[in-house]
């Protein structure tokens, strides 16, 4: 069993870990985008609430060919996902579990398309 991420130092075995597990819920996720769209498909009872605020705080960011650098691993964007992601911890089990983003959203989660973000770093 693999500890909570904020009991943890920011290892790169723990990474990998969790990345194995974002893995498995990637495989499941995609599964689902083959039967479904994915304005269709509800993850949470708050995915609105969620794509909302997101839509709010990140107004200009492009979701079908996403930045690592830019949108994610700048110490200020870092600051404003952890910002955002801390909002939903009494509301979404496991909500500073790692994902495993599609850069590319018309392209599978292949290794060159595929970037491991875990919001507490």
């Amino acid at each position: 069993m693999l500890p909570e991420a904020e009991q943890t130092e920011n290892l790169r075995e723990i990474e990998m870990q969790w990345a194995v597990k974002a893995m498995t819920h990637a495989e499941a996720y995609w599964g689902l985008l083959q039967a479904k769209p994915g304005n269709e498909i509800k993850l949470t009872r708050v995915d609105d609430e969620i794509y909302k605020e997101f839509r709010e705080l990140f107004p200009d960011m492009n979701i079908e060919f996403l930045n690592e650098v830019e949108d994610f691993k700048s110490p200020a964007m870092k600051e404003k996902w952890r910002n955002f992601i801390t909002k939903y911890e009494k509301k979404v089990k496991d909500y500073t579990f790692g994902s495993l983003l599609r850069i590319n959203c018309h392209e599978g989660y292949e290794e060159q398309n595929t970037m491991f973000d875990n919001y507490q770093h």
